[in-house]
């Protein structure tokens, strides 16, 4: 059923505060890191979900605009300064509220399809200035789907974990008790002297003068979304396996990600000797420790860990030996490697003749993945007055061997983006552990 518009607006931050903590000069001018020109250049969503009751939508806007007094790149704009460098100026300017109206009952609704088009519920990111947009998806029960767009050169996700707790603190009246720190030069301040200690030019970044990105682009009508439940009871029946007479315990996110590679690689007809590669996000507030950075740092603070396997060891070594090669690969981006990449960025990055090594939308990734977890996203703990949302929804996946965790009352969802040949006999062994099928087998 279409949604109604009811509104349409700029919405600032109150410039009435006084209060030392979060008072800033007017039209400052923050010049992004070498962390946050490392991550996605583009607008990214998602939307939660809020069974009724629901605060009014003003009760919702007003405790915006206080929050975006502690939170003000939100409604800042990307500039170029003097030296042409990437910057957020903070001026106020506004993220855009967009209201709509669903004459429907949202529990009729639900469980949203989360495999199919939802950009109603979200702003456009396409060719927008705003660098934060925020959709309330109104219901005649009074439920309610927020829809949320941020650039991503702004913010990571735990920054954003940290906003909608603020933002729904004081939606219920307290003060926020997350205070976002805000200095990106001492975080990402290089070391005297400068020690680049890992290749990151060909890592984290490639050279844009030669094409080195052969990767295919592929047409929507071949991919498939699909979502996987895996209960609590399937989780730890996983961990006893991968953990099983090991001394080292692994998490519920390695764990399950040693299942499902192992499950995509089985579905994708791969030859044996060939290479599987998974790109996974690694967190810097909990790596780097001279200076320790707060868990409460606002920005991009994040780098890669690429676990890589061949596929015949993919389909015959135990989810354990995978899980081992993930937790690895992780545990070695470091403190030390943090600290070489804030390095690389201070005496060899060249923006102009480095672009990230990203994948373009609309690619396939085959014979690899990309892993986006949202485990980390607070989601039990936004409460805007009457509990917290029933579902975090992703948008769909842009390209082939995207894989998104999203949490769910203890039980997790995974929604990966195949191709739709494959999907059939990923769904049948989706939930194996037990009989897994062997090289010889394929």
């Amino acid at each position: 059923m279409a949604n109604e518009l009811i509104s349409n607006a700029i919405l600032k931050h109150y410039s009435s505060s006084t209060s030392s903590s979060v008072e800033r000069k007017s039209n400052e001018i923050i010049t992004l890191t070498i962390f946050d020109k490392v991550t996605h250049d583009c607008h990214v969503g998602f939307y939660l979900v809020f069974r009724p009751p629901m605060p009014p939508n003003e009760v919702l806007k007003d405790a915006l605009s206080k929050v975006l007094v502690h939170y003000p790149h939100l409604a800042g704009r990307f500039i170029v300064d003097n030296l042409g460098r990437a910057c957020i100026i903070l001026n106020n300017a506004g993220v855009r509220i967009t209201e709509t109206y669903f004459p429907t009952i949202l529990v009729e609704q639900l469980p949203f399809d989360t495999s199919k088009d939802s950009s109603h519920l979200l702003p456009p990111v396409k060719g927008v200035k705003e660098l934060c947009q925020i959709q309330l998806n109104r219901y005649a029960c009074g439920g309610l789907v927020l829809g949320f767009t941020f650039h991503h050169r702004v913010a990571d996700g735990q920054s954003l974990g940290c906003f909608f707790l603020s933002w729904s603190r004081l939606a219920r009246g307290f003060d926020i008790d997350l205070v976002p720190y805000h200095d990106r030069y001492a975080v990402s301040q290089p070391r005297n002297p400068p020690r680049v200690e890992f290749d990151h030019g060909s890592i984290e970044f490639k050279k844009t003068t030669i094409n080195l990105d052969t990767t295919p682009m592929i047409s929507s009508s071949s991919l498939e979304t699909v979502i996987v439940n895996y209960s609590v009871e399937f989780i730890n029946k996983l961990k006893v396996m991968v953990n099983n007479n090991l001394d080292e315990r692994y998490s519920s996110f390695a764990c399950l990600l040693s299942h499902v590679w192992k499950k995509v690689t089985q579905v994708r007809g791969l030859g044996l000797e060939e290479s599987s590669q998974v790109r996974i996000a690694v967190n810097g507030r909990t790596r780097i420790s001279e200076p320790a950075v707060p868990m409460e740092y606002f920005g991009n603070l994040v780098l890669w860990a690429y676990p890589t396997l061949k596929v015949k060891e993919l389909l015959n070594e135990s989810q354990g030996y995978i899980a081992q090669v993930i937790h690895d690969e992780v545990n070695r981006v470091n403190g030390r490697y943090f600290k070489s990449f804030i390095d690389f960025g201070a005496v060899e990055y060249q923006g102009g003749e480095l672009q990230e090594t990203i994948p373009e939308l609309g690619s396939t990734l085959c014979p690899n993945l990309e892993v986006d977890s949202w485990l980390g996203f607070p989601v039990h703990d936004i409460d805007f007055g009457s509990g917290s949302p029933c579902a975090i929804v992703p948008p769909n996946s842009p390209f082939e061997g995207m894989v998104v965790f999203i949490p769910a009352d203890g039980r997790v969802y995974v929604k990966l983006t195949l191709f739709a040949k494959h999907v059939s006999l990923f769904n049948k062994i989706a939930h194996s552990i037990n009989g897994e099928l062997s090289c010889s087998s394929l």
